[in-house]
């Protein structure tokens, strides 16, 4: 390593909280699906932030509308109407079927909305006094107390944080009777993520989340999906529930919402937005002027430039090429699973040793469990990109042990 990232590194250690286990990189900047370290080295980015840039990095319009819209209004907060925030409003319902959008700031503070609007309608539209939230085994819903609380893994993630909230029940994976059975007087929503991401790329069968839609609504309880890191285009339709045509009565959005700057959202029904009146939830920065008029971009371009199915064709694209090194090595990887370019190559065995060597060939992704090579490449990117990754990392298979 040079002396420009040693330096770094050492000032890092000295201020900052160590919460993060680092890949030993420092970057200095990035375009499009391209990352660049201090020393000018390129790398191709197939984790765009954590499914965030998916109009890769640096986008030209998004560039202009940001320093636009800085011009005229960055924050005032949410004690004034704001023509920007309607716009994005409308442009986000106009993706699916929900009727209320409310703004924050994260993926986490969009689940922290959507399971305090559960409670309160519970308890102030039906008049029910039912609060608990049912997950499932292997989810990640974030990182403040209730969220992962609601987060069904065990391990650092909750060690130490207890006495942690109560009100949530983690059930097992794909198991509807083991939901059926967790479903009771006292439950108020159940929360699904479409794809577990965290948990490995791991889609939910389409006949399951039917079926745990089927039963929210027979159980008058509310059936909600957290999109976080499957929304907005990434998994080949522009939600990820719209794969199945589901409906959620609650589903939350974030990460790629504004392309980089920190914004999430959750989107109801209109009788369910209903638990929610003046000041019984809020946020000082959620829906910025700045923040709002990007997002609005992000949707338009999304749309008009057809990234769901941008992210179909290449997500086939790459897992047709890795299905093939799995043929031919399938002693080394276990499974491909994923939709769209939300791809996860469980190895058969531990995936440090490949998955710093990628990184050493110029490839920056993201490894899950130990094992899971996690996918999560811009929308934009290039098809020869992906050809290119699967390539090395067929020749890296060759050399491992």
């Amino acid at each position: 390593m040079t002396q420009a990232y040693d330096s770094l590194v050492s000032r890092d250690k000295k201020v900052l909280c160590q919460t993060y286990g680092r890949y030993p990189l420092a970057i200095a900047r990035a375009v499009g699906s391209r990352l660049y370290d201090l020393d000018g080295r390129e790398y191709v980015d197939l984790l765009s932030g954590i499914a965030v840039a998916n109009l890769g990095h640096s986008h030209p319009e998004l560039l202009e509308v940001m320093s636009s819209q800085a011009r005229d209004l960055i924050h005032i907060s949410n004690l004034f109407y704001q023509p920007r925030q309607v716009e994005l409003a409308e442009k986000l319902l106009g993706t699916c079927a929900c009727d209320r959008v409310f703004f924050c700031n994260s993926g986490a503070e969009a689940n922290e909305a959507a399971i305090k609007l559960a409670r309160r309608y519970m308890r102030t539209v039906r008049y029910k006094d039912a609060f608990e939230i049912i997950t499932l085994s292997g989810s990640f819903h974030g990182r403040t107390l209730a969220t992962l609380t609601a987060t069904g893994q065990q391990g650092r993630i909750k060690e130490g944080f207890e006495p942690l909230p109560e009100g949530f029940v983690s059930v097992p994976f794909g198991d509807i009777e083991a939901m059926r059975a967790a479903i009771g007087p006292k439950t108020a929503a159940v929360l699904i993520e479409m794809v577990q991401g965290e948990g490995g790329v791991l889609p939910l069968p389409e006949a399951y989340v039917r079926q745990v839609q089927d039963l929210c609504r027979a159980e008058n309880c509310l059936f909600m999906v957290d999109e976080i890191q499957t929304g907005l285009c990434r998994t080949g339709r522009f939600w990820a529930h719209q794969h199945f045509g589901l409906e959620p009565d609650v589903f939350t959005t974030a990460k790629g919402l504004a392309n980089g700057l920190p914004m999430g959202a959750m989107l109801a029904k209109e009788h369910v937005a209903r638990g929610f009146v003046p000041g019984a939830h809020a946020t000082t920065f959620g829906g910025g002027g700045v923040l709002s008029a990007v997002a609005s971009r992000v949707v338009d371009i999304m749309l008009r430039d057809d990234l769901a199915g941008r992210s179909r064709d290449l997500g086939n694209l790459a897992v047709e090429a890795l299905r093939k090194i799995q043929a031919a090595l399938p002693e080394k990887i276990r499974i491909i699973r994923g939709l769209g370019l939300m791809i996860g190559i469980e190895l058969a065995g531990p995936g440090e040793a490949v998955h710093a060597e990628l990184r050493e060939r110029g490839f920056i992704c993201n490894l899950a469990h130990g094992k899971v090579l996690r996918l999560l490449p811009p929308l934009t990117i290039d098809a020869d990109d992906l050809l290119a990754f699967a390539a090395a990392l067929e020749d890296i298979l060759k050399q491992v042990k």
